[in-house]
């Protein structure tokens, strides 16, 4: 019996990888990574870096490098909110997430982009847990009516109230790391079992070209000590801030990640740290970072290559589109992305629901988006050999127009060859008439809300909730949140 093949996708020679991994660790050396964290400054010091306090600059070593790498986990296992299921983030395994963190929602009845507000981020929430083929929920929506000093902590609490899923988090202020730890230490049980068992990656953005900010060397410093995965998204724009070559881009993407997976090992040896990115090919005449580009797509399959070369988990914004409404644009850039992420072997796929250079999330978008992760999964899975013989024993008795609609042969294997359409229009042309000629967009709308009525929040302790309302509570205090919302 043959089993079915992983479908697979590599863009680069090993020789091609080798070389740019071999520039990347040439650039640590000279000119090195600008670091504006003293105190990751001092660990890439102690570690055995040439540091230049006065420039923050670090000159970063090979075999400081290659020691980090076999301190780092070649994959990364997150556990839902009740510790039971498992998700592991290496090797083959593909996950998709809604990515963050959007400041805008595009508003189904004008059709027009809004700020957020926290009812949608409830809305969002709930959508996701719904949703099969996102493993993850992201802080994926940015809402306007709370103060920007809680708003990290603020999304992070609605998840953990209304979903199960594990998280793609992050911060955007260094006080802000605490309160979200709290919250999800209270979940788990305390931080050793949070250790034990992670509920959240954190995103860690690199300023390119070569540079580590305050902000992002301490969320990495903070996510290391306390044993959380820290995703680190080089995000150089072609000709911009990185070269405008597709090859050259890689090798700055692998400077920048190797020096915040440095500062991830000299923090807490032994941390879970995810090689990801989010690359755009910069558009010289809009001025703009398109991410649903074809060499965009290309960077990040490159990037899932160079991972699996180092022995680390994978990720990369795809999935996702530059266009600002559920337009053709949007459906073949969003199924491309996924597409060729898969089959590059990303581990995370992040961008679900994303329109507007990242800018914007679309409730319709992520239903719809959801149907093409199903897709996805079921070309990943392969053709397989059901029978033995093939086929033979079908054709047995075989008589002209013999038809296979009733065949035991039919019955058996349906399900498992293929899968439901979702919101696929699959109908006549007299029948999607007689429906009444409804758009995907107007069927994902009409399957939101049913999604949303039907919603049923996940069983949660009572000690565990008023664990979370207090501490979400006291930082929102801390601050201008005055009170939290029923959710």
């Amino acid at each position: 019996m043959f089993e079915a093949k992983r479908p697979k996708l590599e863009l680069l020679e090993k020789a091609f990888v080798e070389r740019i991994v071999d520039e990347g660790l040439t650039l640590l050396e000279n000119p090195g990574v600008l670091v504006e964290n003293p105190e990751a400054l001092r660990l890439l010091a102690e570690g055995g870096a040439a540091v230049d306090a006065g420039s923050q600059r670090a000159r970063i070593g090979r075999s400081l490098v290659e020691k980090c790498l076999a301190s780092t986990p070649s994959s990364v296992t997150l556990y839902d909110r009740r510790g039971e299921k498992a998700f592991v983030i290496g090797g083959d395994e593909v996950h998709f997430d809604p990515g963050s963190a959007a400041v805008n929602l595009l508003d189904h009845a004008t059709q027009a982009e809004r700020k957020a507000s926290t009812s949608d981020v409830v809305e969002f929430i709930k959508l996701v847990e719904s949703l099969d083929h996102f493993h993850f929920q992201s802080t994926g929506l940015v809402p306007s009516d709370v103060p920007a000093g809680a708003s990290d902590a603020f999304r992070l609490y609605l998840g953990l109230v209304l979903s199960e899923k594990p998280f793609i988090t992050g911060t955007f202020r260094v006080e802000g790391f605490r309160a979200m730890k709290d919250l999800l230490a209270a979940v788990r049980g305390g931080e050793e079992a949070l250790r034990r068992k992670p509920l959240a990656v954190f995103d860690a953005c690199p300023s390119p070209p070569l540079k580590w900010s305050h902000l992002t060397a301490q969320s990495l410093m903070d996510a290391a000590r306390a044993g959380l995965p820290s995703e680190l998204i080089s995000v150089g724009m072609t000709g911009a801030t990185s070269p405008v070559t597709l090859a050259g881009t890689l090798v700055q993407h692998v400077a920048e990640n190797l020096a915040g997976l440095v500062i991830c090992q000299l923090a807490g040896p032994g941390a879970p740290v995810i090689f990801g990115g989010s690359p755009s090919s910069f558009d010289m005449r809009k001025g703009t970072t398109p991410l649903g580009a074809m060499e965009g797509m290309m960077i990040d399959a490159g990037v899932a290559q160079i991972a699996k070369f180092l022995k680390l988990p994978a990720h990369a914004y795809m999935g996702l589109s530059d266009a600002k409404v559920n337009d053709p644009q949007a459906g073949f850039e969003t199924a491309l992305g996924a597409v060729i992420g898969a089959l590059a072997g990303v581990n995370v796929i992040s961008g679900a629901g994303m329109l507007d250079f990242e800018s914007t999330q679309c409730l319709e978008k992520l239903v719809i988006d959801d149907g093409i992760c199903a897709m996805v999964y079921r070309l990943l899975g392969g053709i397989a050999q059901r029978d033995d013989p093939i086929a033979l024993g079908v054709f047995e008795g075989f008589s002209p127009g013999m038809s296979f609609l009733a065949h035991p042969h039919t019955k058996r294997w349906y399900r498992q060859e293929h899968i439901l359409p979702g919101l696929a229009d699959r109908d006549t042309y007299e029948a999607w008439v007689a429906a009444g000629r409804t758009s995907i967009v107007d069927k994902a709308h009409v399957d939101v809300r049913r999604r949303l009525a039907a919603y049923a929040a996940p069983p949660l302790a009572d000690d565990v909730r008023r664990d979370l309302d207090g501490i979400m509570a006291a930082y929102g205090r801390g601050s201008g949140l005055d009170g939290l919302p029923k959710v």
